[in-house]
């Protein structure tokens, strides 16, 4: 078992302080209510990712945990379960093996949200993307690599269930991670704590450019993000090439690589006007009435496009 104890703590800290300020902060600036629908119908409903990214908005943490263990059941999906016990609770990691091979591609998609949020784009849509390539790719599924979907908690409170799944995963069959954060909204793709290149970076950017992505314009590479992060962290310090995923509007692309490499500016992230889609980033107004359909299908289209690459 990997352990990292000043590590594990600095991330607890980070994660106490993230979560404290957004319940602070939304408990303050309350955005409308959002009910969400009927557990049932959502699961026999629709199955694109916004459809489905409806199995979690609005729900507490506990609840988008059992509706999406639920969802796995009612459909028949094999899956596996990791529980751990954390201050919070029981808290449970769920993943989806699909395709065969001795690599693993690993898309990670976490479940949870920060206190006060309905957490549509943070991280619904990204469960709702995974939910929708997984059925996609499970009527051809990939002969030389196997795709898993994981599906984490506690990414809020300082990627602790992603911790908890490295500690007891194989790393050596992984070919590469990527975490989905904030896909709901924008129109180009960014690939983001990529500080160095490696053979999988360079297939995401083939698989990039070859559905016709352009780079600096449609697409974006950038390094290790000054604070903000995401589950693709609990890898890349074990050596796993890991980075993440995140739909971004083009019309504020300079603006935003303003806010997220500014220290200062995004440790008072609260107190000051932020871009899109950070201005409902960890909000009571993150619902999903913001998520943009083409930017879903963006998501879709290019992780489709990175397994085939990798395979």
């Amino acid at each position: 078992m990997r352990r990292r104890p000043a590590l594990d703590l600095v991330l607890y800290l980070r994660g106490k302080i993230n979560t404290g300020l957004s319940r602070t902060f939304n408990a303050m600036r309350r955005g409308p209510r959002v009910t969400p629908p009927p557990l049932d119908e959502v699961i026999q409903g629709g199955r694109t990712p916004l459809a489905l990214s409806r199995l979690l908005e609005g729900r507490s943490n506990p609840e988008r945990q059992a509706a999406l263990g639920r969802y796995f059941g009612e459909h028949r999906i094999p899956f596996a379960l990791q529980a751990f016990e954390s201050s919070h609770g029981r808290s449970e990691n769920f993943s989806v093996d699909v395709g065969s091979g001795e690599r693993v591609l690993v898309l990670i998609a976490h479940h949870d949200a920060v206190p006060g949020s309905p957490g549509a784009n943070d991280n619904a849509a990204a469960v709702g993307i995974l939910l929708n390539l997984l059925e996609r790719l499970s009527v051809s599924p990939p002969a030389r690599v196997r795709v898993r979907f994981l599906f984490t908690a506690e990414e809020e409170w300082g990627y602790l269930g992603a911790r908890h799944y490295v500690r007891e995963a194989n790393l050596a069959e992984l070919a590469g991670v990527l975490s989905l954060e904030l896909c709901g909204i924008g129109d180009s793709v960014a690939i983001w704590d990529a500080a160095e290149e490696t053979p999988f970076l360079g297939r995401v950017r083939a698989a990039l450019e070859g559905i016709g992505l352009v780079r600096d314009a449609t697409y974006h590479v950038v390094g290790r993000i000054p604070l903000f992060g995401s589950d693709h962290r609990a890898f890349a310090p074990e050596g796993v090439p890991a980075y993440g995923f995140t739909l971004v509007p083009t019309r504020h692309a300079e603006a935003l690589r303003q806010f997220v490499f500014s220290p200062l500016r995004s440790a008072f992230r609260h107190l000051i006007t932020r871009p899109v889609p950070f201005d409902t980033y960890h909000t009571a107004r993150d619902a999903g009435a913001t998520l943009e359909p083409a930017a879903l299908a963006m998501a879709l289209r290019a992780l489709e496009a990175i397994i085939a690459e990798v395979t």
